[in-house]
Parts: C-alpha cells; sequence; structure tokens
C-alpha cells in the first residue's frame, strides 16, 4: 500500500483539536492502520459483518448437504485432537478430528449414526494432544458449558433445542431512548434469598423495579461463562457461552426480549481486556501452545489480575473477538457493550504511569493493536447494528476514544466518567465537610471535552465490593444496622441520608450525558458485596440484594428510594442530561453555596454543614418565578422539610457595575441541602411591577 503520509487529508480529529496537531503523523499512522485492517477485511468477506462470522462457522454447524453435524475448532499448534462424550460412552480416542492447512481441526457426525446419541444436552469435550500433554478441554466456541454439581468439573454441552427462540417482534430500537439511565446489575445475586439468581427471577421480579424507578436501560454483569463466581464475571472461560449457573441461553434471551418490551435497553459488560488462566476450564494453551489466543512468554500474561492478555495484532485472535461481539449482538439481542478494562488493553503498562503528557497517549507504552482492533470492533458494531451502544471503561483519557472511526477516532459512543466516583471516595475519606471545596467539586463534576459524552456515576459495583464501601456505608457505616428506622433519631444518619441524596444529585446533573447506578445503591442498601468463599463459609449472605428494605415504609431505605425516583423523574422530564454542560451562575465558597441552571431548572447546592442562610440572593438565568420541585430536605424524603415546597421565588433586578440589569432571587438557603427550582414565566401585571 502507497504510503499516505504526505497525501493525507487532515482528519477531523485533528482539526477540531490544536492540541492534538503535534501528533498528527501518530494518529493518521493509527487510522492508517485501522484502513488497511478494514481493505484487507473487505477484500476477503466483502464487509467488516460478513468477516465476524467465526460462530456460523466453528463450534457445532448444521451441513444440510450433507445431513450431519461439523464440529470445528482453531487449533494450530496442536498434535493430535480428538472428540468425545457422553454421545460415545466417553471414549477419549474413538473419533479423531482431522486438521486443514489453516490449523482447523474438524469432525462430522452424520446424522445417519448420531441422531439418537448427539442430542439436545449431549455432553462432550475435546481430547487435545499439545507440547503441554494430553488434556481434555472445552472448545473455545462452545455455546453453553455446565458445571457438574458433585465433581465441579465443568463440561460443554451441544445445545441445539428442537424449536430456535421466537424473537419475532422485537424490533427495539436503544436510539429512541434519548439520554441513557443506566441500571447496572449482576444477575446472579439480584435476588433476595441466599444463593444464585436465574435469568428467570430478573426477568418477573428485577426488570419491573428497573422499570419502576424510571431507568431506561440495564446493564448486565457477568453474563460470559466464567469459573469463578466471585470473580464478578471477569475471568471468562467460554466467550460465547452465557453462564450456566443463571439459567439457559434461552432464559437469557427471554429477559432480553422482556425488557425491551419493557422499553429497557441491554447493555452487555463485554470482558475481551484478558481472560482465565485456567486450563481445565479457560482457552489458555487450548493448543498445547502459550501463545494460541496470547502473546508467548511473559507478554501474555497480565501481572495485575493474574490472567493471560489477547494478543490483538493476531489475525484469528482478531477474527475470534470481533466474532464474539457480533454473536451477543445477533444471537441475544444485546443493544450494546461496555467494554470493560479498555485503559489495560491499549497499554502495554496496562494503564500504570502518571498520564502527565501528550506523549503517554502516543508512546511506546501504546498497544497500537489493541487501538486498532478496538476502532474495529466499533466499526463492526455501528455496522450491523447502528442503534447499538458502546461504552468505554477508560480511565486514562486516551484521545479520541469516543470519536467517530471516520473522523479518525477509535469510535466509542461513551466513556465511563472514572474520575466522579473516586472524587466522592476521596472527599468523604479524607476531608472534613467544612473544607469541601466546591470549585474542585465543580471542576471534577465537568472536567469533559464537548465531543466526549461521558457516563457519570457516584458509585458502581466497584465500590460496593468487599475492601471497599458503597458511599451510604461510608456516610453512616454500623449506625446503618441501628438507626434506619423512621423513628430512631440519629445526627450520623440524618447527615448520610442528605449527604446521599446530594451526591447522586450533583453527578447526575453535572458529570455527562448519562448516568448509572448499582443495583440496590439507590435506596443505600447497608450490606457490601462477598461472595461465597472458604474466609466466609461458602455463605451467600453477602452475594444478594436486600429488596424487603426499599419497601418497608417504616425504615429509611424507603426514603432514599424515593428521592432517587424522583431524581431520575425529574432528570427525564427536563432533559437535563440532554443539555450538556449545567450554566455555573455562583460559586460562594464561605458558604460552600453552588448554584447553576439546565434550561428552566435553577440548581442550588449547600454542602455547609450548619451555615442556613434567610434571604439569600442568588442570580438566575432569566426574569420569572422560580418554584421549587425537588428537594433533598423534602419531608417526603425523611427530611425536616427548612423551607416550603409552596412558595414561589419573584425575580427582581440589580444593577451591575456594566450598567445593564440582572435578575436575581432571595431563597432560605438552608444547610447541607439541594433544592431544584422550576422558573416559569411572570405575569404581565408582574412583568410591569419589575
Amino acid at each position: 500500500m502507497e504510503k499516505m503520509e504526505n497525501s493525507h487529508k487532515r482528519l477531523p480529529i485533528v482539526e477540531h483539536d490544536a492540541w492534538l496537531q503535534p501528533v498528527e503523523e501518530q494518529i493518521n499512522r493509527r487510522h492508517d492502520r485501522y484502513e488497511a485492517k478494514m481493505e484487507k477485511i473487505r477484500r476477503s468477506a466483502g464487509s467488516i459483518v460478513d468477516y465476524a462470522n467465526g460462530y456460523r462457522y466453528f463450534g457445532w454447524q448444521w451441513d444440510e448437504t450433507l445431513d450431519g453435524w461439523w464440529l470445528r475448532e482453531w487449533l494450530p499448534g496442536a498434535q493430535d485432537v480428538y472428540v468425545f462424550g457422553d454421545f460415545n460412552n466417553w471414549q477419549r480416542t474413538e473419533i479423531r478430528m482431522h486438521r486443514d492447512a489453516a490449523g482447523v481441526w474438524s469432525a462430522f457426525f452424520p446424522a445417519a449414526m448420531y441422531r439418537d446419541r448427539l442430542t439436545h444436552g449431549s455432553l462432550y469435550k475435546i481430547h487435545v494432544h499439545g507440547d503441554n500433554g494430553w488434556l481434555d478441554r472445552i472448545p473455545a466456541y462452545a455455546r453453553r458449558v455446565v458445571q457438574d454439581d458433585a465433581t465441579k468439573n465443568y463440561t460443554a454441552q451441544f445445545w441445539q433445542p428442537a424449536e430456535p427462540f421466537d424473537w419475532q417482534g422485537d424490533a427495539f430500537d436503544a436510539s429512541k431512548l434519548g439520554s441513557l439511565l443506566i441500571y447496572e446489575a449482576h444477575v446472579g445475586m439480584a435476588q433476595e434469598r441466599e444463593g444464585v439468581g436465574t435469568y428467570r427471577e430478573f426477568t418477573e421480579r428485577i426488570l419491573p423495579i428497573i422499570k419502576r424507578d424510571g431507568y431506561n436501560a440495564v446493564q448486565l454483569m457477568a453474563i460470559a461463562e466464567h469459573p469463578y463466581y466471585g470473580s464478578f464475571g471477569y475471568h471468562v472461560s467460554s466467550f460465547f457461552a452465557p453462564t450456566s449457573r443463571c439459567g439457559t441461553p434461552e432464559e437469557l434471551k427471554e429477559l432480553i426480549r422482556r425488557a425491551h418490551e419493557l422499553g429497557l435497553a441491554v447493555i452487555m459488560d463485554l470482558v475481551q481486556a484478558h481472560y482465565v488462566k485456567n486450563l481445565n476450564e479457560g482457552i489458555n494453551e487450548l493448543d498445547g501452545t502459550d501463545h494460541l489466543y496470547s502473546r508467548p512468554g511473559e507478554e501474555g500474561n497480565q501481572p495485575y489480575w493474574d490472567s493471560k492478555l489477547f494478543d490483538y495484532g493476531k489475525e484469528e485472535v482478531q477474527h475470534f473477538l470481533l466474532s464474539n461481539v457480533k454473536y451477543w449482538l445477533d444471537e441475544f439481542h444485546f443493544d450494546g457493550f461496555r467494554f470493560d478494562g479498555v485503559t489495560s488493553m491499549i497499554y502495554h503498562h496496562h494503564g500504570y504511569v502518571t498520564f502527565d503528557s501528550r506523549e503517554r497517549y502516543f508512546d511506546g507504552g501504546v498497544n497500537e493493536d489493541a487501538i486498532t482492533y478496538l476502532t474495529l470492533a466499533n466499526r463492526l458494531i455501528h455496522d450491523f447494528r447502528p442503534a447499538a451502544v458502546t461504552i468505554a471503561e477508560d480511565v486514562s483519557g486516551m484521545p479520541g476514544m469516543c470519536i467517530p472511526v471516520d473522523d479518525g477516532g477509535i469510535g466509542f459512543d461513551y466513556r465511563l466518567g472514572m474520575a466522579i466516583p473516586d472524587f466522592w471516595i476521596k472527599l468523604l475519606k479524607d476531608i472534613p465537610d467544612e473544607e469541601w471545596n466546591i470549585w474542585e467539586m465543580w471542576s471534577v463534576m465537568t472536567n469533559r471535552l464537548p465531543e466526549v459524552k461521558t457516563v457519570a456515576y457516584a458509585e458502581s459495583h466497584d465500590q460496593a465490593l468487599v475492601g471497599d464501601k458503597t458511599i451510604a456505608f461510608r456516610l453512616m457505616d454500623k449506625e446503618m444496622y441501628f438507626h434506619m428506622d423512621r423513628a430512631s433519631q440519629n445526627l450520623i444518619i440524618d447527615r448520610g441520608m442528605a449527604l446521599h441524596m446530594m451526591i447522586r444529585l450533583m453527578t447526575i446533573s453535572t458529570g455527562g450525558q448519562a448516568y448509572l447506578n448499582f443495583m440496590g445503591n439507590e435506596f443505600g442498601h447497608p450490606e457490601w458485596i462477598d461472595f461465597p468463599r472458604e474466609g466466609n463459609g461458602w455463605s451467600y449472605a453477602h452475594a444478594r440484594r436486600q429488596w424487603s428494605l426499599a419497601g418497608n415504609r417504616l425504615l429509611r431505605y424507603s426514603w432514599l428510594g424515593d428521592f432517587d425516583r424522583a431524581m431520575i423523574r425529574l432528570v427525564k422530564k427536563y432533559k437535563v442530561l440532554e443539555d450538556g454542560y449545567p450554566w455555573n451562575l455562583l460559586m460562594d465558597e464561605r458558604n460552600k453555596t453552588m448554584v447553576f441552571s439546565h434550561g428552566r431548572l435553577l440548581f442550588v447546592f449547600n454542602w455547609h454543614p450548619t451555615a442556613s442562610i434567610p434571604d439569600y440572593e442568588l442570580p438566575v438565568q432569566g426574569p420569572g418565578r422560580y418554584v421549587p420541585i425537588l428537594s433533598t430536605d423534602e419531608r417526603r424524603f425523611g427530611g425536616p422539610e427548612r423551607q416550603s415546597m409552596e412558595v414561589e421565588h419573584v425575580t427582581f433586578n440589580i444593577q451591575g457595575d456594566d450598567g445593564k440589569e440582572y435578575p436575581r432571587i432571595r431563597i432560605y438557603n438552608t444547610s447541607r441541602t439541594a433544592t431544584v427550582y422550576l422558573r416559569k414565566r411572570l405575569a404581565r401585571t408582574e412583568k410591569a411591577r419589575n
């Protein structure tokens, strides 16, 4: 291919950002790498959508012409491969697979011989002879993997229901939702009983809660099969198999279809940053070598996560991962992905450096292969399912992450605002209320480029795990176990309730163009997450959600839940997230008060622990009557309601230094309170008076 450096038309990503112009050559080179890959894909398959069809070739595939089943697996380093299962009485070396020039091993099962033996639910493995010896393995393209209750061993399962799942009528379009309000959830721990929750339970019990609470998207964790439950689904072993702990693939499909009927998008937490080391369950050394899906030696390890890394520059690995992306969209109708561990993917150092200069994003520490792969993945997703959503979990701030591919970017729709929960934790952990810097707060919440859409969140599953604390628990700690009944009086609980609501309202109204909440956090769930392990007697007591707390009107949890619903309703009704950056009207550091606006809404946050100020004067965007419509201090949310929600605040004008008239209002500015006012028009008589 001819060199393009001198012939490059300047890419929009550079055209629109002068800060990137000194590294234009590197950005062009990255885009050229992507274009070269795309051209190769077009030549071989016609389009990237047709290219990403590995799941239609590998694994079990019905051959209509030959009237039988093929089983195919890519194992180039293997010396010998057999398939065995309950259909041949587990005889390991009876059915030999045959290798082609590309390293793909296959075996054919004619229906005439196997119709009554190879049936839906049959169990099987492959027996691989490689450099690591003879090992029983699970194929990489297995679509269902089950664990034996007695032996705890995992085995692949031939999964071919008599009738394919009926998606008829499922024409859900996530692009019509408007701003995303994401409810992050884990199916297994979503139930209240002690045990592993099922797809069916989630469909019947949890989806209605998410819909009732006003969220329009659910983000599902731990979908792909993983041997260790306590990994939260992040050590994947089988990339094409939905975890069987929670039920069948059809029950997962039913969950998604039902979510669509309720108007909820379903986003998958996709783990392609690494994979589990396990030989018994995973794809590590599947062909006997240490470089099948990884680079050889230490380069193939993720030392911080005790897992294996993908070699994103290897064509077969690229094909495997792109096929995996399309598979979940095609077979399960997911509406997009939250790509886990993007920072780990795009840097050889996995982000364990200080990003203190522009060069950090373009030096030898960057994994260019991973950037090319992610760009291809975004192209595939948006070509195959234009309404699909992609979210990048990147803490580094890589330029171009959320810029369209054609403009020279990587192509994600959103990034996770990971600095936001870190900031709240630092504030609550290290700094007394009286010393909170509201300018710093404002800066962290609004620190994003206009073209980079951000998913704002106060906390996700990360903050709920053992070893960390949720916001509610940081605020109220052990008092939650004794004073969350409504009749109880406790200053720690009062402070915690107020700040819990204020932090969430601040995050959703300033932090981005979308919002995320982890299940149960909206009502201040009191328990951390601790999966069954030897240290807790293999208990499920902390791997569940106590929904009954939120439903009990004698407890304060219900007040927090009520506030969350009211907050989500307000944000949707007045399109706060669509409005973009908030308009800063006042920063009063002495009284810890900030005032900003979104359209017709005026937000007043008084973070001071004690300073309540009568007749507090503040600027507003325009003349009118300002009516309080939501306050963290309201009785319906457990507050003392120190200011009336019925009073209208009519603007008056003051003259500025420039001689112009500026509208203002006076309010009772109560301590540790956030209040939202709606601006209404002045009547003619009022205009005349003013």
